[in-house]
């Protein structure tokens, strides 16, 4: 059975091109969008580091928007769930996510006030 590198209906060994680029899955600014708003995390990318802390926290609040956003919508769309009063198993799905929207909140107070510090 022939090799992937090389071509035995000619005989000749093919060169593996330059190795594939490094690519970066998650950036910045998707985790922003994602909603990750942990400066602990954000910290892990380099760019963070570079921007003032003005804009570290409007980036934070954009991300606090958007984990909001995205939490409420979760909510609806279990709320909004076929048949929901027959599936208790449901009930606590919306508790979770409630409890999660309740620790969103709690975090942007403390947020608010880390970055609020001269």
């Amino acid at each position: 059975m022939p090799n992937y590198n090389e071509s035995s209906e000619f005989g000749e060994t093919l060169k593996p091109s330059s190795p594939p680029p490094t690519t970066t899955y998650l950036t910045l600014a998707k985790a922003i969008e994602f909603g990750e708003y942990d400066s602990l995390h954000l910290a892990m990318f380099e760019e963070w580091h570079q921007l003032s802390t003005h804009a570290q926290f409007e980036l934070i609040k954009q991300a606090l928007r958007n984990r909001t956003r995205q939490l409420w919508m979760q909510w609806a769309e279990v709320n909004n769930s076929i048949d929901f009063s027959k599936k208790p198993h449901l009930h606590q799905a919306l508790k979770n996510i409630e409890q999660q929207i309740k620790i969103l909140e709690q975090d942007r107070e403390r947020l608010y006030v880390e970055y609020s510090q001269v």
